[in-house]
């Protein structure tokens, strides 16, 4: 039997290869970039029969490019703004997810985000290594997770497992998430209550965003939304960029209106150095890097190709994304992500 040939479409160093190798052994011959060049990356997706789409978005006029092309596989979940969705269902390109992995990653670095920015580590840290002792600079604007009201604007799986982890800090949890029904959601030990959106805005401490871009919800924080916030509450955003208004969040960070902000994603990826945010104190910037662990890689990786050995033999595949006509009409199938 052939083995089909699987190209990892994001340029990414050896010790990352290294992990697919090993998972995709004795299911597919893998494809990688030596180099982040647009002739090899044309060359290697003319030959591919799966294709497999991380950091770096496909393209329709890529997809053309890609004649033997007979599965997309995602890295993670957030196909939607990654990859020509309406181009895949007029060719039978099938398309399937990776949530496995994810959740824990995203959830302790979404964490992690709320306490760099209550505690404006990165500025101290900075600041000390060129000298600056602020022993007492921050002593009155730091804050403690402790007794904070946390807010989750999308309340899958990962917005569930930052609740469950920060009831452990003494918080309260409200959510807002029209896909779910229920009015109280239990995550771990935490009881955590639905809201509208335009009331958990104005009561909430801490805005968490936990969906998938849309063209319906872009921008679901903007100017407007920034105006309801309660003064000196904060930002964090470890799902997509598209989700803020990022000249919005500006404004009312100069204005003091909102205490920080801290941002894994942005509109345009990779971000330009003179980005305005980063000129506040008050934000904590990563590079999209929530779900960037061994572990989380490993878990993908073993789960992602088990994916294609079952495409391969014809069989169902899990977190299949069935993409029912070519205007991007999708839902999701089997384990889907939440």
């Amino acid at each position: 039997m052939t083995l089909p040939r699987v190209l990892y479409w994001s340029h990414a160093p050896d010790s990352v290869y290294a992990v697919l190798r090993t998972c995709a052994q004795g299911i597919a011959q893998l494809d990688t970039l030596e180099r982040d060049d647009p002739a090899l990356r044309t060359q290697a997706l003319q030959q591919a029969d799966v294709l497999i789409v991380a950091a770096r978005p496909l393209s329709a006029e890529e997809l053309v490019q890609a004649p033997r092309l007979r599965l997309l596989h995602h890295q993670g979940v957030g196909y939607q703004d990654t990859v020509p969705v309406a181009d895949l269902a007029r060719r039978g390109i099938r398309l399937a997810l990776t949530p496995e992995g994810t959740t824990t990653g995203v959830a302790e670095h979404t964490i992690m985000l709320m306490l760099a920015v209550y505690k404006r580590l990165a500025h101290v840290d900075a600041q000390l290594r060129l000298g600056c002792w602020h022993i007492n600079t921050y002593r009155s604007e730091s804050r403690e997770l402790f007794g904070k009201r946390i807010g989750y604007i999308g309340f899958g799986r990962i917005g569930q497992a930052v609740a469950a982890r920060l009831h452990a800090f003494g918080t309260e949890a409200v959510f807002h998430d029209p896909g779910i029904d229920a009015r109280t959601v239990q995550a771990g030990a935490a009881l955590v209550h639905a809201m509208a959106l335009d009331e958990l805005l104005e009561s909430v401490d801490v805005v968490t965003l936990h969906l998938p871009y849309s063209p319906a919800a872009r921008h679901i924080l903007n100017a407007a939304a920034f105006a309801r916030m309660r003064p000196g509450a904060i930002v964090v955003n470890a799902a997509r960029g598209g989700l803020i208004d990022e000249t919005a969040l500006c404004q009312a960070l100069d204005s003091g209106h909102l205490g920080g902000a801290g941002l894994d994603c942005f509109e345009r990826e990779p971000v330009a150095a003179d980005h305005p945010l980063f000129a506040h104190r008050h934000v904590v910037v990563t590079p999209h890097t929530a779900a960037a662990t061994i572990d989380a890689l490993q878990t993908k990786m073993h789960s992602l190709f088990a994916n294609v050995a079952s495409w391969s033999r014809h069989e169902p595949m899990r977190n299949e994304v069935v993409l029912t006509n070519a205007q991007s009409d999708t839902s999701h199938s089997g384990n889907a992500p939440g």
